[in-house]
């Protein structure tokens, strides 16, 4: 299924900006960047619970905030891009 994950952590402080750093490293690991805080992951239930688990570790609940959109199997006629950065299909092959 297609996971939109989107995060704002607050960089007022040093530990702000390691948190920053740690989590959009974190979500490279399993999607795509899309644009500055947000990921176009494919995964399954499984690893979407592992992927959650492994950012609300890093956030701080008190400043931060995450959010995950499930878009399912058929997200294709759910997204549309406008702009800038051509679009590609999350089910290829990422490159690391």
């Amino acid at each position: 299924m297609l996971v939109l994950i989107t995060y704002d952590v607050n960089t007022q402080s040093a530990a702000g900006r390691k948190r920053l750093r740690q989590v959009a490293k974190a979500c490279t690991n399993y999607g795509q960047r899309v644009q500055n805080s947000v990921f176009e992951c494919q995964m399954d239930a499984t690893k979407c619970t592992q992927v959650r688990h492994i950012l609300e570790e890093i956030i701080d609940k008190e400043v931060d905030s995450l959010r995950f959109y499930y878009l399912g199997d058929k997200y294709k006629n759910k997204v549309e891009h406008i702009g800038a950065k051509q679009g590609f299909d999350v089910t290829d092959t990422l490159i690391l």
